[in-house]
């Protein structure tokens, strides 16, 4: 039997639970923020939150990630739907060793519950958060509710570099233990005013942002276009880009999205392969592992972010067979070394995890 590869010793700590020993220079001591700064091709990907009180429900939805993601996105009510909340799927996956990324939608909340959920996560061992100013009410389904927004994305990000670097709530009063945290931000290359969108990154840079994670990408001339500014900017030297992926079911389901969700781009011509081909669920998987290759070649892109939507099963598959590892081992469950007796009782429920070939 083959040996596996082993995971990099800075991406340990002695517990599951266990913060990572510190390193010099780093915001953090989460293990994405380890991967990037080594300069190896990052992978995250978006937990689908269960509509549920039970942790095993998180649990076996995260076993499809196990052994192929650097980090682990928590959604905060996206589309404006109630689920089970970012912060305590976070505390859960902490809780067995993995990096999970907080999302703070600005929608929710105002800057008291906010700073208090900042702080509240960075004790639970939270490291990644990303800056969301959040859907309308008006899409989910709560259309009564009341949104709050008052702050966006980018005030949102200076307030929590305030509280990291500064010591400090916006009140000024003072914080005795800072959040040690790797701040992030969405950005979408492919909704126009193309010209705008570098300058929108350096806006959110300025503001603390360190890593950003884009919006579904199926149009590659744009995705270079983009990252051709970027560039020129010299933005890609003060912030890790990440391209959102993610498999298409069926090319209805892409037909829907680009009439229906705000900021999708799908060209026609990833229609066309949908439609011609004999499984569109297998195709919409390859034409992923297509996409993930052809971004992994271009200059400046720091890694992707997979969004497989109900297609959890496939995040194995689709890192396995797109090579962007490189004989690179993520964490696995596997390298904890507490034992199972040891670990909260729902952490059990994960004992199947897919396994890296």
């Amino acid at each position: 039997m083959m040996d596996m590869p082993a995971v990099h010793p800075h991406d340990l700590g002695p517990t599951p639970a266990a913060p990572l020993p510190e390193l010099p220079e780093h915001s953090s001591r989460g293990r994405l923020e380890r991967v990037l700064r080594r300069g190896e091709f990052a992978i995250t990907a978006e937990l689908n939150p269960p509509d549920s009180a039970n942790p095993d429900d998180v649990y076996e939805r995260v076993s499809h990630f196990d052994g192929w993601v650097d980090g682990i996105n928590a959604t905060d009510g996206s589309g404006a739907n109630c689920h089970m909340s970012s912060v305590a799927i976070c505390a859960l996956l902490t809780r067995v060793g993995y990096s999970p990324i907080l999302q703070i939608s600005c929608r929710d909340y105002n800057r008291i519950a906010i700073q208090g959920n900042v702080l509240g996560a960075a004790a639970l061992g939270v490291c990644n958060v990303l800056a969301l100013t959040g859907d309308g009410v008006q899409g989910g389904d709560h259309p009564e509710a009341k949104p709050v927004f008052d702050l966006d994305s980018t005030s949102l990000l200076a307030t929590m570099k305030k509280m990291r670097d500064e010591r400090a709530f916006l009140s000024g009063r003072k914080i005795t233990d800072p959040p040690r945290l790797f701040l992030g931000a969405a950005e979408n290359p492919f909704a126009p005013p193309y010209d705008w969108r570098p300058l929108r990154l350096a806006k959110k840079i300025a503001a603390g942002a360190q890593y950003f994670q884009t919006q579904y990408c199926y149009d590659i001339p744009l995705l270079k276009s983009f990252m051709q500014k970027v560039r020129d900017m010299g933005l890609d030297k003060q912030a890790y880009i990440l391209v959102g992926v993610g498999p298409l079911p069926s090319a209805k389901t892409a037909k829907w999205m680009r009439s229906n969700v705000a900021g999708v781009h799908i060209p026609d011509a990833v229609i066309k392969r949908l439609e011609g081909a004999e499984n569109q669920k297998a195709e919409g998987i390859k034409l992923c592992i297509d996409l993930i290759q052809e971004i992994h070649e271009i200059a400046g892109v720091a890694g992707v972010h997979i969004m497989a939507y109900r297609q959890e099963e496939s995040v194995g598959h689709i890192v396995s067979e797109s090579g962007i590892l490189k004989g690179r081992q993520p964490f696995r469950r596997a390298f904890a070394t507490l034992a199972d007796s040891e670990m909260p009782p729902s952490a059990v429920a994960m004992g199947q995890v897919l396994t890296p070939a």
